[in-house]
Formats: C-alpha cells, sequence, structure tokens
C-alpha cells in the first residue's frame, strides 16, 4: 500500500484540533476587540472635558482635588469676610466688601458649569474672577489667601505659559497685600507667598505629568490589545479556512475522485457493457448520497458522518469497511474485527482522528496498493487504542518517520503521524516491496483525554 494522499495532507492533522480552539479564542478577541473600542471612545469622551489631562472629570484623584480646593475657597472666603466685619464694623467701604464677596463667590460656582477647556466664555470668565478677587485684594487685603485655590483654577484652565504668567500676579497681589497688613517689614511675607504659589505649581505639574504618563500608557495597552485581538482573528480565520481545506479533501474531495473514475468507467463500457456502467453509476451514486451526508455534517459541526450516527468508533469502521468493498465492486474485499471494549467512551476527537486515518490508509490502499484484500483491526487496551490497517498489496520501502516512500506523490503517512502527535499517539509502519503493508496507529488514553 501506497502512502498517497494530496500533497496537503501532511497539515490537516495538525491544524484540525488548533482550529477548533483557534476559533474560540477569535470570538474571545473579537469581544475584546469590542470592549477596546467602548472603552477607547469613553476615553476619548472624557478628554473632550477637558483640556488638561490633569483635569479630566472621571479621574478620582483630580476630582478630589477639585473638591478640596472648591471647599477651601469658599472657607477662606468665608474667614476673610469674617475678619473683615469683625475688625471694621460700619465703615463704608463694608456694603462694598459684601457686595463682591457675594459676586466672588457666584462667580466660582458658575465655572465648573464652563468645564475646563480654555474656550471664549471660559477665559472670560476667569477674567472676571480674578478682577474681582484684585478689587477685593486691594480692598482689604485679608482675601488675599484666596489666591491659592485661584492658582489650581488657572493652572487647570490656562496653557502653562499663561498660567505661570497668572500665578506670578497673583502672587504678586499676595505679597503686596501681606505688606500691608504688616506693622513694619518682614522679609517672610515677602518670601513666603512666592514659596507657597512655587509648591502649589510644582505640585499640580507633577500630578499632570503623572496623569499625562498614565493615559499614555492606557493608549499603549488599548492599542496593544487591539492589535492582539486583530492578529488573533487573522490567525482564526486562516485555521479555519485550512480546518475547512483538509476536512473537506478528506472527504468530498475523494468521493468527487471516485465518482469521476467510476463514470468514466461507465462511459467507456457504455456501449459495450451496459450492465456493468449501470453497475459504476449505482456505486457513484451510493458515494454521492455519502459526500451529501458529509456537506450536510460540515453545515453541523464537521464531524465526521459515520461518527455522527451513534454507533460510535466501532460500528463507523465496520461502515467503512462495507462501503469500501461495495464500492471496489470485486476488486478489494476489506474486513474489519473489533477486539476488546473500551473501559470508558472513547474521547470524541480520538474516535475522529482514528476513523479520518482509517480513511485516508483505504483510500491509498484503493488507488496505489493494487491489493485484493484490507483489513482494519481496532483493538481496545485497557491503556491505549490500538488500529492496524493491512493490505496484501504491492508494498513499498518506508523511509524515515514524516518522509513519503520514494516514487510516490502526497503526504499520507505525514498526516496520519501529524493527527496522533495531537493525541500522544505513534504511527508504525511496516512494509516490504511485494509483501504488502502494514499501518499500526497507537493512541494511548490518558484521564485528560476531552471527550
Amino acid at each position: 500500500m501506497s502512502a498517497q494522499v494530496s500533497s496537503g495532507g501532511a497539515e490537516r492533522g495538525t491544524t484540525r484540533r488548533r482550529g477548533y480552539e483557534v476559533e474560540q479564542r477569535s470570538r474571545s478577541a473579537r469581544d475584546t476587540r469590542r470592549a477596546d473600542d467602548d472603552g477607547t471612545r469613553a476615553l476619548s469622551l472624557r478628554r473632550s472635558r477637558s483640556a488638561g489631562v490633569a483635569g479630566q472629570s472621571g479621574d478620582p484623584d483630580t476630582r478630589g482635588l477639585s473638591l478640596l480646593m472648591h471647599a477651601a475657597f469658599f472657607l477662606l472666603l468665608g474667614a476673610s469676610l469674617t475678619r473683615f466685619l469683625l475688625r471694621h464694623p460700619g465703615e463704608a467701604r463694608t456694603p462694598w466688601i459684601i457686595g463682591l464677596s457675594v459676586a466672588l463667590a457666584v462667580l466660582y460656582v458658575i465655572g465648573p458649569v464652563l468645564g475646563s477647556r480654555p474656550t471664549p466664555r471660559s477665559l472670560l470668565w476667569l477674567g472676571v474672577l480674578v478682577a474681582v478677587w484684585m478689587v477685593l485684594v486691594v480692598l482689604a487685603p485679608s482675601f488675599a489667601w484666596c489666591a491659592v485655590p485661584l492658582f489650581y483654577t488657572g493652572l487647570r484652565i490656562l496653557p502653562p505659559r499663561a498660567a505661570l504668567a497668572l500665578v506670578a500676579l497673583l502672587t504678586l497681589f499676595v505679597v503686596a497685600a501681606q505688606l500691608r497688613l504688616a506693622d513694619g517689614f518682614d522679609p517672610n511675607l515677602i518670601l513666603a507667598p512666592p514659596a507657597v504659589a512655587a509648591v502649589a505649581t510644582a505640585v499640580f505639574v507633577h500630578m499632570q505629568r503623572q496623569a499625562v504618563t498614565q493615559n499614555e500608557l492606557i493608549d499603549d495597552l488599548l492599542r496593544t490589545r487591539r492589535e492582539l485581538a486583530a492578529t488573533e482573528r487573522r490567525e482564526g480565520t486562516l485555521a479555519e479556512r485550512q480546518r475547512l481545506s483538509m476536512e473537506i479533501h478528506d472527504t468530498l474531495a475523494q468521493g468527487l475522485s471516485s465518482q469521476q473514475m467510476l463514470l468514466q468507467a461507465a462511459d467507456r463500457t457504455w456501449d459495450t457493457d451496459p450492465a456493468t456502467a449501470r453497475r459504476h453509476i449505482r456505486t457513484a451514486t451510493g458515494i454521492a448520497e455519502r459526500n451529501l451526508a458529509e456537506a450536510r455534517r460540515f453545515v453541523h459541526d464537521l464531524a465526521p458522518a459515520d461518527l455522527a450516527e451513534g454507533g460510535g468508533l466501532d460500528a463507523a469502521l465496520h461502515a467503512l469497511a462495507a462501503r469500501e468493498t461495495a464500492q471496489a465492486q470485486g476488486r478489494l474485499t476489506v474486513r474489519c474485527h473489533v477486539e476488546g471494549a473500551p473501559h470508558t467512551a472513547l474521547p470524541g476527537r480520538v474516535q475522529s482522528a482514528l476513523l479520518r486515518i482509517a480513511q485516508g490508509a483505504l483510500a491509498n490502499v484503493t488507488e496505489h496498493a493494487d491489493a485484493t484484500e484490507a483489513a482494519l483491526t481496532l483493538t481496545h487496551l485497557d491503556d491505549r487504542t490500538v488500529l492496524d490497517i493491512a493490505d496484501n498489496g504491492h508494498g513499498f520501502t518506508p523511509t524515515e518517520p514524516g518522509g513519503a516512500p520514494r516514487g510516490v506523490r502526497g503526504h499520507g503517512l505525514p498526516a496520519m503521524r501529524a493527527r496522533l502527535r495531537q493525541l500522544g499517539g505513534t504511527l508504525t509502519i511496516e512494509s516490504a516491496p511485494g509483501e504488502g503493508t502494514a499501518v499500526t496507529a497507537t493512541v494511548p488514553l490518558t484521564p485528560q483525554d476531552p471527550a
């Protein structure tokens, strides 16, 4: 018997199981890609609400810092107004101080509604807010302490250089206000406000850079996940195509080849021997019926049609032997023997692999071995299952494992080895020219084999 099948046969066994697994990964990859796209859209939406990364409303740290600054602003504003009223009761400027304080509070409340993007409305709001505060500081220097929350507001809205210029201007007003309140010259009043402003600015800039770095890492992660999902999807698509092509070759292609030979034979004998021609046509019709069953099985779950009929591997091998004998029309007799019984049902992938190996081996016997008899022997042992395919054909000289016999096209034997390698099994070949061939497929049975 020759080891002859299509040149793509060696790859079928190695890709079938992987095809099922990659198909599941490709589904998971599609779900991951959808989630990544949703996450990207959400990240873009958060960025659109803020000009600076540190001002994003979706950042818990930034949100907490904003609430702290808002609370500090109103606390300092209230404390400054209380101090002024207690120390300067009944002065002519008191109504102005109260009115400006209320106006400053209202303006500050409007700020979060406008957002942190440097739009014309937000820039106008910031300018009016700072102007009202400056007037208050001129009238009552104690309101200078409200500058720290205003530092944060300017840094959050303005571009870096404009924000630093605003911080310097606010600091200058704070120093001037402190000097007006002091009884004499105090160097701390000149050095302390710039130091506080520098620390506040440094903390904010550091947080902003951290936020930028974090978002860059998030972008890289999302991009990597999208690329991985796309790669897995491509692999799944290629593996699925390859799996389908191998399954079709194992079944439909072989059947169509047999039909072609039978119909050609019928055409040659139609006039001289009509009975033989009709017999060839009936045989081709039977093969077509089997191919139709296989095609329907592909649509269902790509399992071998013989196994899908419910009799298990034993019944499938008997059916295969009977079918091959009938199709040979007396030129080849295939017998099937089953020895022993499995303690538990064989895993589905083991049954499928052994049936495909038997189909491929008998196809080679029919096409190349010129045999008159072949035998399928399935032996169930405690720790392994053994399938022997033997024939009395002209035989061949086996080459090294993984190779094909000399002078024979195709890669049938490597394909069988590939199927068995997935299951941890082995393939043994005994043959010699003129002495027939015996192919033995051994599959170990382990508890981890999936059913």
